[in-house]
C-alpha cells in the first residue's frame, strides 16, 4: 500500500471555509487559513500589516518552531509536525511578492511559526507545505476567526490520558475582549493529552468512555490511577499553541515576562 503524500497526490488548498465564526474588532490584525481536505491538515495565519513586537515562551520536550523573531509580520500555526513548518515559508513568500520582491533589508518579511503533531487521527503523510501557507496568507480577513476543526486544528485531538482510548477531535478556538481602548485577543490550537473543561469544571471534550458514553474528569480510585500511571506509556505528540495579542505597547523585557506569566497561569 502506497502512503498518500504531498508528492504523489494533487492537492488543492481550501481557504473559503464556512463555519462557526468568532467576530472581533482589532485593527492591524488579519487572520487566514487553508486546508488540505485529503489530510485533513492545515495552517492558520495571523497577519499584522504594520508588524508587531512579539515574545515567545516554550514549554515541553518536543516543540517545533521557526523564526522566533522579536518583531513579526505574521505568525503561522500548522499541523504536519516539523514538516508543517514549511507553511511559514509560504507565508513569507507571499509577503515577498506583495512587496514587489524588494530585497531591501527593511522589506524582508519576518514570519515565525509553530506546529502540532496531527498524524495519529489519519492514515496519510500529507503536511501543510509552502503552497498551503501562501494560500492561507492570500485568504486573510479582518474581524473573523473560524473555530473548530479548521486551519491548524483540522486533525487536532484531546483527552488521551489514563486508560481511555478516547481521543476526540478538538480544533482551534479564540476569545476577544475590549476594555476601554485596550483590546486583547487570544487564539489557540488544542492538541492536548488532557481534556477540555467548561467554566463549571465539567469535561466537554475528551476522556470519553465509548462503552458507557460518559466523560471522566478524573479517575476517583487513587490506587487504580497510580497503577495506570505506572503501566501507561503516555501518548506522544501533544501540544497546545496559543497566541495572545494586544494593542498596548509593551517593552521587550515586559513582553517576555508577560508571555511567561500567561503560560504559567493557563
Amino acid at each position: 500500500m502506497t502512503m498518500i503524500t504531498n508528492d504523489n497526490t494533487h492537492l488543492e488548498p481550501i481557504s473559503s471555509i464556512y463555519s462557526k465564526l468568532l467576530e472581533f474588532d482589532f485593527p492591524n490584525l488579519y487572520i487566514g487559513l487553508a486546508e488540505y481536505a485529503e489530510g485533513p491538515t492545515g495552517c492558520t495565519v495571523f497577519y499584522f500589516p504594520n508588524g508587531a513586537a512579539t515574545a515567545i515562551d516554550i514549554r515541553g520536550g518536543s516543540v517545533g518552531t521557526i523564526g522566533n523573531y522579536e518583531w513579526n509580520d505574521a505568525i503561522c500555526f500548522a499541523g504536519g509536525s516539523l514538516y508543517g513548518l514549511e507553511a511559514a515559508t509560504g507565508v513569507a513568500a507571499e509577503l515577498f511578492a506583495r512587496r514587489d520582491y524588494s530585497t531591501k533589508i527593511e522589506d524582508i518579511a519576518q514570519v515565525s511559526g509553530a506546529i502540532i503533531y496531527d498524524y495519529p487521527p489519519r492514515d496519510n503523510a500529507i503536511y501543510p507545505d509552502k503552497n498551503l501557507g501562501r494560500a492561507a496568507m492570500k485568504s486573510v480577513k479582518a474581524g473573523i476567526f473560524p473555530v473548530g476543526k479548521h486551519g491548524a486544528g483540522c486533525s487536532a485531538s484531546v483527552g488521551k490520558g489514563f486508560d481511555f482510548n478516547q481521543g476526540e477531535p478538538s480544533g482551534q478556538g479564540g476569545a476577544f475582549r475590549r476594555i476601554g481602548e485596550t483590546r486583547i485577543a487570544v487564539f489557540t490550537v488544542v492538541n492536548a493529552i488532557g481534556a477540555i473543561i467548561n467554566r463549571e469544571g465539567k469535561v466537554v471534550r475528551g476522556h470519553l468512555d465509548r462503552i458507557t458514553g460518559t466523560r471522566h474528569h478524573i479517575i476517583d480510585d487513587l490506587e487504580k490511577r497510580l497503577a495506570l500511571a505506572h503501566l501507561m506509556e503516555p501518548p506522544q505528540g501533544n501540544t497546545t499553541l496559543t497566541i495572545v495579542i494586544t494593542n498596548q505597547k509593551i517593552v521587550t523585557g515586559a513582553l517576555n515576562q508577560f508571555a511567561k506569566e500567561w503560560e504559567l497561569n493557563n
